[in-house]
């Protein structure tokens, strides 16, 4: 703008036309950044990415950032202010990069948040779990109909990749967990039709449906016992505890020479188990 305004003033002292034209084309240069700069980039959703050096030493904080980064539009370059007034000074700030999972901090910032409020995990789909096991659990028999209902209802997963997204994070369907809200309400709602007794199921009147809030408190307890016993089978399948991955972390700290990329691979899947291990523990 700085540029625009020596061409303006040029114009005018130089004699080369009215101060009418100097405005209307400066007026013009003004609004053809603004729609170039903000209404373009909107309506196209185009992103960019930039270096920013100095402020990309700002570390991140899923909940709790103390700092924030903006582009500030007039100067051309972005800044790094306080959130918090009372930041003390030599203490480091932290910046949030956005409700990130571990999935993708570590993939395109190469680390592993610690209890990351964000984090997520992905069950197989209920197509693949162990039935047997949750009617053992549950003290119920998954009823006939019940299965097909839910396939066709898309609630079972899918029983291959259907989907030609590589790089799809859940293409095959399977049962979200989250640290924010825990299991997927639809799951809960699957598991009630599930293992619904006949009563309930005829009650129903053979829908899904009817199925999206409790129907007894049998039926809820017999659900989330089923959904439980899931996720603790899925704790139970990994080749290692929670308990020799911390202290596998401990000989990594106290070792010397050990590769980066280890550690995180062990904090990595610690997160996850620790994820899953609170999910049970709230599932009652």
């Amino acid at each position: 703008y700085a540029t625009v305004t020596a061409l303006v003033a040029a114009y005018i002292g130089l004699g080369i036309g009215t101060v009418e034209q100097a405005a209307n084309g400066a007026a013009l240069v003004v609004c053809g950044s603004i729609l170039k700069d903000f209404v373009f980039p909107k309506l196209l959703k185009a992103q960019k990415y930039v270096i920013c050096p100095l402020i990309d030493m700002a570390n991140h904080v899923g909940v709790g950032a103390t700092g924030n980064v903006a582009f500030e539009y007039f100067s051309d370059g972005f800044s790094l202010s306080a959130l918090d007034p009372g930041v003390q000074q030599g203490k480091e700030m932290f910046i949030s990069y956005g409700p990130r999972n571990n999935d993708q901090l570590l993939q395109y910032y190469g680390f592993v948040e610690q209890n990351n409020a964000h984090d997520v995990y992905i069950l197989p789909p209920i197509r693949d779990w162990n039935i047997e096991a949750l009617e053992q659990a549950c003290g119920r028999k998954v009823g006939p109909g019940r299965l097909e209902k839910l396939d066709r209802a898309g609630l079972l997963g899918f029983a291959t990749n259907l989907n030609t997204d590589t790089e799809a994070a859940n293409s095959i369907g399977g049962v979200v967990l989250t640290r924010a809200t825990g299991i997927d309400p639809a799951v809960i709602q699957a598991l009630r039709a599930l293992m619904s007794s006949e009563d309930e199921w005829d009650d129903s009147g053979e829908a899904i449906g009817n199925f999206a809030a409790e129907v007894s408190p049998a039926n809820e307890r017999a659900a989330r016992t089923a959904v439980r016993r899931a996720m603790e089978l899925e704790l139970e399948s990994k080749a290692t505890t929670i308990e020799e991955d911390e202290n596998l972390l401990k000989m990594y700290k106290e070792g010397k020479g050990v590769d980066n990329e280890e550690v995180l691979a062990v904090l990595f899947r610690l997160e996850k188990k620790k994820l899953l291990q609170e999910a049970i523990r709230n599932m009652v």
